[in-house]
């Protein structure tokens, strides 16, 4: 269990198509049809948990399958542009010094007259951020959407379904005990369904409470 437990890699990037929106079903789809229209601006915010951090590095995925010059700027990243992107993700808005509140605000005004595409994301709404006026206010001239996180029912059917896709089925009890027992991100606990898939198949056993027990203490203890 240990071996297993050390090659456990990290999850695949974040796709639009892999993005469980639960009740975010209309801030998502109205950021897909934002994006396809050519919106210059969207911030998205919410609490911890939401997805806002999925939705802006599946958005640079895409950006950069479409050979745009893509970038995420996650937190303490540099948002200067040092080579000439047309799609930014700026995540975390809400924690930018002033050198980042510059930098981004730049990044607005090269966008809106050049072309490219601003996805920024913060945990309140664009009023009420810490940062500069003017700032604020061109994060709030654009498509503002608001996340939800995702309840334990619709997190529950979201494992499910990753389950699904990876052709085993995990009973509704196990997805509890594992909602219970693995800090509460989505991107760890999908994580963790996937381990057990593997071990399932390498050991041919089927996935019940006491293999799911053995896969977390031994991830835990890694």
């Amino acid at each position: 269990m240990h071996q297993l437990a050390l090659e456990l890699g990290p999850p695949p990037p974040p796709t639009f198509e892999s993005f469980f929106a639960g009740r975010n079903g209309a801030a998502f789809a109205a950021l897909r049809s934002a994006l396809q229209s050519g919106e210059r601006c969207i911030y998205l915010w919410g609490p911890n948990g939401s997805g806002k951090t999925h939705l802006l590095q599946a958005f640079v995925t895409e950006a950069i399958s479409e050979e745009r010059r893509a970038r995420y700027a996650g937190p303490g990243d540099s948002i200067d542009d040092h080579a000439g992107e047309n799609a930014v993700a700026a995540d975390d808005a809400h924690r930018l010094d002033m050198v980042g509140q510059i930098a981004l605000f730049d990044l607005y005004n090269r966008f809106r007259t050049s072309g490219g595409t601003l996805l920024a994301a913060g945990d309140r709404p664009p009023a009420e951020l810490p940062l500069r006026e003017d700032l604020r206010t061109r994060l709030g001239s654009g498509l503002v959407l608001r996340l939800e996180p995702l309840s334990d029912d619709e997190k529950a059917a979201a494992l499910s379904e990753h389950a699904h896709q990876r052709g085993f089925r995990i009973a509704p009890e196990l997805i509890e005990y594992v909602l219970n027992h693995v800090q509460r991100d989505m991107g760890t606990q999908m994580a963790v369904v996937a381990a057990l898939d593997r071990v399932s198949l390498e050991r041919k056993r089927p996935v019940t409470l006491p293999l799911v027990r053995e896969v977390l203490k031994s991830l835990q203890g890694n």
